[in-house]
């Protein structure tokens, strides 16, 4: 894609995707205890640990290591005088312009994990939908929502 946007979300942004990774990687592994446990007491075929074996591990690479990474590579934004661009996608690119005048309001996020890091996410909101830009460093999400309300202020007043 040519063109792209030119910010790019935090490298603490890569970390926090990871740590979610984990977390789902371990939920993933206590599915497969449980089966498992479940063919052992059920005297199941031997070959169900190694299939249990393989797909932790699969699902671990993909979700603490591969897609986290591809994630962050793909997302970019920018915010122009008259519109917000966003790209984002893991399998599939989708590229989003917010025009200014159709911003409603502007909000910043932080859970714990994003308080740890130092991160914060954004949430534009429209009449139809709301956009979300993840894994800002906390200042940088701040100044961005000031200067989106600003910039959807000056749209709305020219209209």
């Amino acid at each position: 894609m040519d063109n792209q946007p030119k910010n790019r979300i935090s490298p603490e942004g890569l970390k926090v995707w990871r740590l979610y990774g984990v977390f789902q990687t371990a939920l993933v592994a206590l599915i497969a205890a449980g089966a498992a446990v479940g063919v052992y007491f059920f005297d199941g075929p031997l070959w169900v640990y190694a299939v249990c074996a393989a797909v932790l591990l699969l699902f671990g690479f993909f979700a603490v290591f591969l897609f986290p990474k591809i994630r962050w590579e793909r997302w970019r934004y920018e915010v122009r005088e008259q519109e917000i661009e966003l790209q984002h996608g893991l399998f599939v690119v989708k590229r989003t312009l917010v025009p200014m005048v159709r911003v409603q309001h502007v909000d910043t996020e932080q859970g714990p994990i994003l308080r740890k890091y130092g991160l914060a996410a954004i949430s534009i909101s429209t009449a139809a939908t709301v956009h979300t830009v993840p894994a800002l460093i906390t200042a940088e999400a701040d100044e961005l929502r000031n200067k989106i309300s600003v910039l959807a202020r000056v749209a709305e007043d020219d209209v």
